[in-house]
């Protein structure tokens, strides 16, 4: 399996190669938790998401991805921000792509399953927001979570 690097601000960044739109999803609990994903392609935590494939819309996306990610199933219930920082890259040690960020963050509650890892997820788990700093992730994905706990919008 090849590796995800994430490169933000870093003039030593590969050049973009491709951008391709794609969700990522803040699931909430009724005891306002946040699910959480350990990525198996860089060992960080991350929130469940993905590409937005042909055919299908970015809430049927982010439902698909979170339900393949973490075993959860999901409602989607509004935005948190779109995020397209020419400056945050993405690069897939597999194949050789270096995407340009493209990601619309949705907020969802959970409606039923159980936290279950996957070929993407190695660990899958409900994050009291106090504890996030217990769970090393990207600043990008930091801040996502943050603009949401916030309650601001974020447009980028």
């Amino acid at each position: 399996m090849g590796r995800r690097i994430d490169y933000l601000d870093d003039p030593n960044a590969p050049a973009a190669n491709t951008l391709i739109p794609s969700v990522n999803t803040i699931v909430e609990n009724d005891q306002h938790q946040i699910l959480l994903i350990r990525r198996t392609d860089n060992d960080r935590w991350s929130l469940p998401g993905g590409k937005v494939d042909l055919g299908e819309s970015l809430i049927q996306a982010a439902v698909r991805e979170t339900r393949e990610e973490t075993g959860i199933d999901c409602n989607v219930t509004g935005i948190a921000g779109i995020y397209s920082n020419p400056r945050h890259l993405i690069e897939y040690t597999s194949n050789g792509e270096v995407r340009q960020e493209f990601t619309i963050v949705l907020t969802a509650r959970a409606v039923g399953g159980s936290p279950t890892p996957s070929a993407e997820s190695s660990h899958v788990e409900w994050v009291h927001p106090l504890s996030l700093d217990e769970h090393p992730m990207h600043s990008a994905t930091t801040g996502r979570i943050h603009d949401f706990l916030s309650r601001s919008v974020h447009l980028d």
